[in-house]
């Protein structure tokens, strides 16, 4: 075991010894999932990402992204609700990132450089989220209200990576803002003013944006993917809308479902896509 590898994900706060990450195996598979093939290879159709998002260059929208998981960071940090490295579920969320990030990067050649980081929140929401430049962060709530497997949370934590992989994020706010107004955003972005209130508007923002129908069933289906890839079972997708379907019902102020809302013909795509990644979920576990 090398010891002084560095994990592929890095906290808030420098780790203690008995509290290490996994090492990085995943540094071997690395080499692998780019063996695997990125969207050229994928075995879901999703296409190819949306050109809107050319208009906002990706590096300002993740340098709001980096500040926006910050603040919340530190706020929950103040409010002692910031799980430490000795926390036994978010030692389990970075374990699970550790498998998921080294087939990251054939979806977006951007994630190499990300500095990936996975955090834990004490909070009874059932959300989850990963920011632009791969910053990723679970709220108790999910973990613990909907007793998620390590194969559901996978599923939650590969489709939150997808929708910034596929930046999901940039291409909605350039849409959102019009072509014109974009693009004179870009150009501010670029250094010709307004960089700073720009980058305070995305970082707010960032959090409470709703995806469109066709950015939940992309995020879906590279999730699925991711997971499998890393040996996840993909039936843990179906289960895990299930979950989301009952509690919707069951209870109110999911902030998770506000924005990713649940649905039964989100359950047939999954169910329409396993045959596709069945392969890659057995080759994972035989390796």
């Amino acid at each position: 075991m090398c010891t002084r590898c560095e994990p592929l994900v890095s906290s808030a706060a420098s780790p203690s010894p008995a509290s290490a990450w996994q090492p990085r195996r995943a540094f071997l598979l690395a080499a692998a999932g780019a063996a695997l093939g990125g969207p050229a290879l994928a075995q879901v159709n999703v296409g190819n990402a949306s050109m809107a998002r050319n208009l906002v260059p990706a590096d300002r929208i993740e340098t709001a992204g980096v500040q926006q998981y910050g603040q919340l960071l530190e706020q929950a940090r103040a409010k002692g609700a910031l799980a430490g490295d000795g926390n036994a579920q978010l030692q389990r969320l970075r374990t699970i990132a550790n498998r998921l990030i080294p087939f990251a990067t054939p979806w977006n050649t951007r994630a190499r450089d990300w500095k990936w980081e996975v955090n834990l929140i004490g909070s009874k929401q059932i959300n989850a989220f990963c920011m632009p430049g791969g910053k990723i962060a679970f709220f108790t709530g999910i973990l613990e209200q909907l007793k998620l497997s390590d194969d559901e949370v996978a599923m939650v934590m590969g489709h939150e990576m997808a929708h910034a992989l596929r930046e999901h994020a940039r291409a909605r706010m350039a849409k959102s803002a019009g072509t014109g107004a974009a693009l004179s955003i870009g150009a501010q972005l670029l250094g010709l003013g307004q960089m700073g209130d720009l980058a305070a508007r995305a970082g707010t923002q960032l959090l409470t944006l709703k995806f469109s129908r066709s950015d939940e069933t992309e995020a879906d289906l590279v999730g699925l993917e991711l997971a499998a890839r890393a040996g996840y079972d993909p039936q843990a997708s179906v289960s895990l809308w299930k979950k989301m379907a009952v509690a919707s019902k069951n209870q109110g102020g999911l902030s998770f479902l506000s924005t990713h809302p649940s649905g039964p013909d989100r359950i047939q795509k999954l169910e329409a896509n396993l045959p596709k990644v069945e392969g890659l979920y057995k080759e994972a576990k035989r390796s």
